[in-house]
C-alpha cells in the first residue's frame, strides 16, 4: 500500500485544517441542494394505491400514520431476488441496518416505511430476525412501477395536505447509498429539517435548531430545551434571561 506520508501532530492539524476548509464547502453545498429541493414543484398522486400491512389493507394516506410527510424505501424482498424466501436482498438489508430509530423522524411529523412484495407473514419473520423497527407493508398493485422502483430500491418522499398527497422527491442507486440518518431523511423530504436556519420558504414549520430533539422513548415528555425555558424553571433562569 501506497500510504500517505507520517508527519508531526503540528503538520498534521495544518493539513487537516486545510481539508477543513473544503469539507465546510461541501457541507453549505449540501444545504444549499436540499434548500433547493424544498422548492421542488409538487406532483399530485391521483391513483388510490393499496397494500397490506400487519392490520391488514391500507391505502398510501395511511402509510402517513396521520403526520405529514412519508417516506417510503423499495426493499427487494420477494419471489425472484436471490435468497428467497429465507432473505431480503442484502443491499436492502444494508440499507435498512443503517436506519436511524424513527422517533427522530416522527417528532418532525414524518414516517419512514419499507415496502415489498412479500407476504406479510414473511415480511415479519425476515424483520423480526434482523430486528428491525420501521414499518412495512407489501404491495399490491403498480404503486412500484409507477414511482420508479419496479426494477431497483429507491425512496420515495411524499407531502400530504389533507387527504391530498404529492410526490415531491425521489432519489435511487447510489443515493441511496447516503439514506439512514434522520438527518439524511430530512434532507429530501418538502419542509426539511424544519429549524430556523434553514432556507425554505415563507411559512414552512420551523424551531429553533436540536431544540426538539429527544430520547427516542421521551419524546411524550419535554425536551432539556423545553424544560429549560418553562415557566417551572423561570426563577433559575434569573432575571436577565427571562
Amino acid at each position: 500500500m501506497n500510504l500517505p506520508p507520517v508527519v508531526s501532530p503540528q503538520e498534521w492539524k495544518a493539513a487537516r485544517a486545510d481539508l477543513l476548509v473544503k469539507e465546510k464547502e461541501h457541507t453549505r453545498a449540501r444545504d444549499a441542494l436540499a434548500a433547493e429541493r424544498r422548492r421542488l414543484p409538487r406532483m399530485a398522486v391521483e391513483k388510490d394505491y393499496a397494500f397490506e400491512g400487519p392490520d391488514g389493507a391500507a391505502s398510501l394516506l395511511d402509510l402517513f400514520a396521520g403526520r405529514r410527510q412519508l417516506i417510503v424505501y423499495r426493499f427487494f424482498f420477494e419471489p425472484g431476488v436471490h435468497g428467497w424466501p429465507e432473505i431480503g436482498c442484502r443491499g436492502c438489508s444494508q440499507v435498512a441496518d443503517q436506519v436511524a430509530h424513527v422517533a427522530h423522524l416522527n417528532a418532525r411529523d414524518t414516517t419512514l416505511v419499507f415496502v415489498s412484495r412479500a407476504p406479510q407473514a414473511d415480511i415479519e419473520r425476515w424483520r423480526t430476525r434482523m430486528g428491525w423497527e420501521v414499518p412495512w407493508y407489501t404491495l399490491t398493485d403498480d404503486f412500484d412501477a409507477d414511482f420508479d422502483v419496479d426494477e431497483w430500491h429507491g425512496t420515495n418522499a411524499f407531502l400530504r395536505d389533507g387527504d391530498e398527497i404529492f410526490r415531491t422527491y425521489f432519489v435511487d442507486k447510489r443515493g441511496d447509498e447516503t439514506m439512514g440518518s434522520t438527518w439524511s431523511y430530512l434532507d429530501i423530504t418538502a419542509l426539511g429539517r424544519q429549524e430556523i436556519w434553514e432556507d425554505s420558504p415563507e411559512g414552512y414549520p420551523q424551531t429553533q435548531a436540536y431544540v426538539w430533539c429527544n430520547l427516542h422513548d421521551e419524546y411524550d415528555e419535554p425536551t432539556p430545551f423545553e424544560h429549560g425555558l418553562s415557566e417551572a424553571t423561570a426563577s433559575q433562569r434569573g432575571s436577565r434571561s427571562t
